[in-house]
């Protein structure tokens, strides 16, 4: 089974939604199902200067949210994110996240399975939703992909150069062609679309039910 997990670091549900998808796959892997899970860019924000903007107007204006609606909001995040083991700290700007997806991108080239792809993914949202750090900075990148694992001056090397950006940026018009809007968008065999952070029982059902039926070839499915 393979699992594409199309979403953005600014994004806070996809940090919710990515532990939540996690804890299905440890259930359903009990039982031999395996999944390949690859991490897809999205720009919630791609016109987002390097500077940032800070949070609370951002979102006044962009979901046009009142102060009241956003501590709602934000308390009901923070259940969600404790329930799947994630904590929420401050977040006090948005980011431009172009450049994380670039490092997202050549992790996922690695040979190593997806693991240092998946490893800079939490690292990334655990920096930016939980510490408040900027995603965008090339020196929190630079840390953050090296704890991970990944090679620093190679790294710093790519932030410096415009590596990656073409891949990202078609793989992003990809995922919109295909009517991919919001985020977190959970996408199995190509075929089946699991929206939004839902909880980890829903993505196991839905992932079981998946199994248990297999695709069609594609083939079939296009006659």
């Amino acid at each position: 089974m393979k699992i594409d997990f199309v979403s953005d670091v600014a994004c806070p549900w996809c940090a919710v939604g990515l532990n939540a998808l996690e804890q299905a796959l440890a259930a359903v892997g009990r039982d031999g199902i395996h999944v390949d899970l690859l991490f897809q860019p999205f720009e919630l924000n791609p016109q987002m200067p390097p500077e940032g903007e800070d949070a609370d107007e951002h979102l006044a204006r962009k979901y046009r949210s009142t102060p009241e609606q956003r501590t709602a909001a934000r308390a009901n995040l923070r259940q969600r994110g404790a329930e799947v083991g994630f904590n929420f700290g401050t977040r006090s700007r948005v980011w431009n996240t172009f450049d994380a997806h670039r490092l997202l991108h050549w992790a996922g080239l690695q040979a190593d399975g997806g693991s240092a792809q998946r490893a800079l993914k939490h690292a990334l949202l655990q920096a930016y939703h939980g510490d408040g750090r900027n995603p965008g900075a090339r020196e929190v990148l630079i840390e953050v992909a090296a704890a991970v694992g990944l090679d620093a001056t190679r790294t710093a090397a790519i932030l410096d150069s415009d590596e990656f950006a073409a891949d990202v940026r078609a793989s992003e018009a990809h995922w919109h062609q295909l009517g991919i809007n919001s985020v977190p968008s959970v996408i199995v065999n190509d075929r089946h679309l699991i929206q939004g952070g839902q909880p980890a029982e829903v993505f196991e059902r839905v992932l079981r039910e998946i199994a248990a039926k297999p695709d069609k070839s594609a083939a079939e499915a296009a006659a």
